[in-house]
C-alpha cells in the first residue's frame, strides 16, 4: 500500500490539480495584486500555456526522482509523464499519465483525470503489473506526504488560491543560485545527467508573496514565495510554523520559446526539511521535454493505455 501512495506523490508532484484558475487567464498589464500574482503562478505551474506537456526519455536521459534521508543512500525512481490540457471530453479539464520505468515500480502506470466540475473529485487509476489490472482509488488529502518525500500533495496538486490569504510584501532580487541536492551517489539512471544548481535566477526581480493558511491548525502557518515579475514562475517557497522554517522548495524553470512569457517548464524541483535534513530532488532533463507535441498514439490518455503500456511513446 505504501508503494501505491508513493506512486501518487510521484505523479502529482509533476503537477495536475483541480482547476480554480481559467486556462484563458490573460497576461496582466499594469499593476498586479497579491491575488493576481498567485493566479498567474497557478497558471504557470499547470502549464496552461501549453496544449500538452511531456517528459519522455531517450537513449541517455530520463526523469529521476531522488529521495535521500540525511547520511543515507538515496532512492532513485525513473518515470515518464504526459499531461494534456486539451482533452477530448468537454467535461474533463486535464489528464495526466505517468509511466514508471525502474525498480519495484517498473511498468506501473497511473492516470489522473481532473474534471471541469469542481464539485467532482479527481479520478485516480493505477495499473498494477503483478495482477495485470487497473485499480481506482480516492483523491488524497492536501497535507499527505507519502513515500518519504519532502513534498505534500498540497504543495503542487490540491492547494488552490482560495485555501490561503495572500499578501504582497513588495519586490526583491534573487541574490544566489537555486539550491540542489549535492554529492549525489550516481547510478545507471543519473551517471550521464548534468545535475547542477540553476544560477540563471541570480539578479532576477521577483515578487515576495506571503500566503497565510486559512486552516489554523495546518502543518504550516504561512509560506513566502519568490515569483518572477515577468514570467510568474515561482523560484522558491519557504514554509514557516511557529516562527521557524520547516521546509523549503526551489524550482528551476526553462523558457519554452513560445510567445507567452509564462510558457516555461520545470528543470528540477529540490525540497529539504531542515529539522531532519531529508532531501528530495525531481530532475527533468531538457532533452526529454516536449510541448504541444503531436503524439502518434491515439487515445494516449485512456484506461486502455494503462492496460497496455507502450515501451516507447512517440
Amino acid at each position: 500500500m505504501k508503494q501505491f501512495a508513493l506512486l501518487v506523490v510521484l505523479l502529482t508532484t509533476t503537477g495536475i490539480v483541480g482547476a480554480s484558475v481559467s486556462k484563458n487567464l490573460a497576461y496582466p498589464s499594469g499593476d498586479v495584486s497579491a491575488n493576481d500574482i498567485i493566479a498567474q503562478t497557478y497558471f504557470v505551474n499547470h502549464f496552461y500555456s501549453f496544449d500538452n506537456y511531456g517528459i519522455g526519455r531517450n537513449d541517455k536521459d530520463i526523469t529521476a526522482f531522488i529521495l535521500r534521508p540525511k547520511d543515507s543512500n538515496p532512492l532513485t525512481i525513473t518515470l515518464e509523464r504526459y499531461l494534456t490540457n486539451n482533452p477530448k471530453k468537454s467535461s474533463v479539464n486535464a489528464q495526466d499519465l505517468a509511466i514508471f520505468r525502474s525498480g519495484k515500480l517498473k511498468n506501473t502506470g497511473m492516470l489522473i483525470t481532473d474534471f471541469v466540475d469542481q464539485n467532482k473529485s479527481q479520478s485516480y487509476e493505477i495499473f498494477i503489473p503483478a495482477i495485470r489490472k487497473v485499480r481506482r482509488f480516492a483523491q488524497p488529502a492536501r497535507d499527505d506526504a507519502w513515500g518519504g518525500s519532502d513534498f505534500t500533495f498540497g504543495d503542487v496538486t490540491l492547494r488552490k488560491p482560495k485555501h490561503e490569504t495572500h499578501k504582497l510584501l513588495g519586490r526583491t532580487t534573487m541574490s544566489s543560485c537555486l539550491n540542489i541536492m549535492q554529492n549525489i551517489k550516481r547510478n545507471k539512471y543519473t551517471q550521464n545527467t548534468d545535475i547542477k544548481a540553476d544560477c540563471s535566477v541570480k539578479g532576477k526581480q521577483v515578487y515576495k508573496l506571503k500566503s497565510i493558511a486559512k486552516n489554523t491548525d495546518w502543518w504550516y502557518d504561512y509560506r513566502i514565495s519568490y515569483i518572477d515579475i515577468k514570467s510568474f514562475a515561482d523560484y522558491r517557497t519557504e514554509y514557516f510554523k511557529d516562527g521557524s522554517k520547516v521546509k523549503m522548495i526551489d524550482r528551476s524553470w526553462t523558457p519554452s520559446g513560445l510567445s507567452d512569457p509564462r510558457a516555461s517548464y520545470w528543470g528540477y524541483w529540490y525540497g529539504i526539511t531542515p529539522a531532519t535534513g531529508h532531501e528530495t530532488l525531481a530532475f527533468i532533463p531538457s532533452s526529454v521535454t516536449k510541448v504541444n507535441h503531436k503524439y502518434k498514439k491515439k487515445n494516449l490518455w485512456s484506461t486502455k493505455t494503462l492496460r497496455r503500456i507502450p515501451q516507447k511513446i512517440k
